[in-house]
């Protein structure tokens, strides 16, 4: 384990020449790996530590989309494919990777099975921390363990194909074997992180749900909209407000910070646009910390987890989340973005 020194803090951060795949493959040699619910993150985590090695099956619910995509993708049923009783039964490591709700509906009966010795492990705090809501409550005989890779499992899965990984962060809840923190770090490694960061079970579910809400996915498609609206307000065609607010960002800027950062990204664009950024960066921040601020509190108190757990339990949220989004892909500033993706060159 190294400690690094991120912008004068200490932490303590595992990498691949630290913990290898080799180590990671004797930690769970003898180990029945079940990854339970092939959806968002399933996929890439049971690709991935298929391809390396480890002795996975995948537990699914019979005759869903995503019993279809895991037989497409090579899950051989009563071999490695199984109903969910059946993967959690025949499992020493269950991966409960079904969505926030689907694990409050599976839990009773995959709490049957999680008998002395085993290991529970999450890609999400948000079960656990909120537990009170949720109802899951591990056994105390158990090791609980988290892995959480810091983006989507076809992320996961496309840098694992080209040889490189994605940051996770890990966490340890309860320790009953002794093993529990190897059984993480392998688990980390072998679904293909590229290293690995402390955190606990409560931290990383308050720093999702504010990242998501947030920066990520919320506060980012709302800043799009204001401007979109904004330009398109004062008499600016569709396409140059659409290139101005989002496609620059994504296929300019975005690369330019992911590539060396913010100062670089600033320090490679005009000096008209680095002077305006500069003295209009403090306004944006002074004007969303204190809303950022709320949403943090609302993820503490479970107001966050009591709306996400409200809303999944309806029987027409799906029909209701696929009207809002459909709602989002009509918009004139999607609509244009549609077009505008039809007119970058190809190779």
């Amino acid at each position: 384990m190294a400690t690094i020194n991120f912008g004068g803090v200490q932490e303590n951060v595992v990498k691949r020449n630290e913990f290898p795949l080799k180590k990671a493959q004797d930690v769970l040699k003898g180990e029945t790996v079940a990854v339970i619910g092939y959806g968002v993150q399933g996929p890439g985590q049971a690709l991935n530590l298929k391809d390396n090695g480890i002795n996975v099956i995948v537990g699914q619910r019979k005759g869903t989309t995503s019993w279809k995509k895991a037989r497409a993708d090579g899950w051989e049923e009563g071999k490695t494919l199984f109903e969910l009783d059946e993967a959690c039964k025949k499992a020493t490591i269950v991966m409960n990777l079904l969505s926030d709700a689907g694990q409050i509906q599976a839990w009773e009966g995959m709490k049957k099975h999680l008998t002395k010795g085993k290991a529970l492990y999450f890609s999400h705090g948000f079960g656990v921390t909120f537990h009170n809501k949720t109802g899951i409550v591990p056994p105390s005989d158990i090791d609980v363990v988290l892995v959480a890779p810091k983006g989507s499992g076809t992320s996961l899965r496309s840098l694992f194909l080209s040889g490189q990984g994605l940051n996770s962060s890990y966490a340890v809840f309860q320790d009953a074997t002794g093993n529990a923190q190897e059984r993480a770090l392998a688990l980390g490694i072998a679904i293909g992180s590229g290293y690995l960061f402390e955190t606990t079970f409560q931290k990383e579910v308050y720093s999702d749900l504010t990242g998501e809400r947030g920066v990520l996915m919320g506060a980012i498609a709302g800043i799009f909209e204001a401007q979109f609206n904004v330009l398109r307000q004062r008499g600016h065609s569709p396409s140059e407000a659409f290139n101005e607010t989002v496609e620059e960002f994504t296929q300019s800027l975005m690369p330019l910070i992911a590539e060396n950062g913010m100062d670089w990204m600033f320090a490679n664009c005009s000096t008209t646009a680095q002077r305006g950024a500069l003295d209009w960066k403090g306004k944006f921040r002074e004007a969303t910390e204190p809303i950022l601020n709320k949403l943090y509190d609302n993820v503490v108190s479970g107001k966050e987890a009591e709306i996400v757990i409200e809303a999944n339990s309806k029987p027409d949220y799906r029909i209701k989340l696929k009207e809002e989004l459909t709602a989002m892909k009509n918009s004139e500033l999607w609509q244009t973005g549609l077009e505008v993706r039809k007119l970058r060159p190809t190779k």
